[in-house]
């Protein structure tokens, strides 16, 4: 019997375990961490085609969450739904410099662990993955994002072309960004924004 126990907590251990408690350095692949390290270059890049093809307006109604200085104290949402949206910032060549989706739902999840998990539970692309702690003001995000109705949750190292990584922040009372740079797909910067 204790041999078994014994042998069960080490196959529990051997396992690679995606924690957001944990170093989202250690559990993301190099290319993600170089994304999050060009956070900045992205924001610079992305506003400036949208400046240049005449989105200027659309940038200043958005207010605070299309400002990369912007990020409040306590970025750890409260667990719940939320209303959720896609801007899109930047082109890679195809397609407008600016786009910002409807409302859909996004839910925050704090696991027995205390891990925080965000997912996009409605629309045909539905992100999902762990918030990280980082920095006082902002929590990382590994993830994935599970394209049309029939598919489950996607989960972030399972395959390229759909991990997603990003920095959350709080940028004002009860609303969040979660800025996605250089995402595989279309633009330079991705945000989703969520509401209480």
């Amino acid at each position: 019997m204790r041999v078994a126990s014994v042998l069960a907590l080490s196959l529990l251990t051997a396992a690679p375990a995606l924690a957001a408690s944990g170093d989202w350095r250690a559990d993301a692949k190099r290319a993600d961490v170089r994304r999050i390290e060009r956070l900045d270059e992205a924001w610079t890049q992305a506003l400036a085609e949208v400046r240049r093809d005449g989105y200027g307006r659309d940038l200043k109604a958005l207010g605070p969450l299309a400002d990369p200085r912007v990020s409040l104290a306590r970025p750890q949402p409260t667990p719940g739904t939320y209303r959720c949206r896609t801007i899109k910032l930047g082109t890679q060549g195809v397609g407008p410099s600016y786009i910002a989706y409807g409302w859909f739902r996004c839910r925050v999840e704090l696991t027995p662990g205390g891990d925080l998990i965000l997912e996009k539970t409605t629309g045909s692309q539905r992100q999902a993955g762990n918030l990280y702690p980082d920095a006082a003001k902002r929590l990382v995000f590994l993830g994935a994002v599970a394209w049309g109705t029939g598919e489950g949750r996607a989960q972030y190292g399972r395959s390229p072309e759909r991990d997603q990584v990003g920095v959350f922040e709080r940028v004002g009372a009860n609303q969040y960004r979660l800025a996605m740079p250089w995402p595989q797909q279309e633009s330079k910067l991705d945000i989703l924004e969520l509401r209480r």
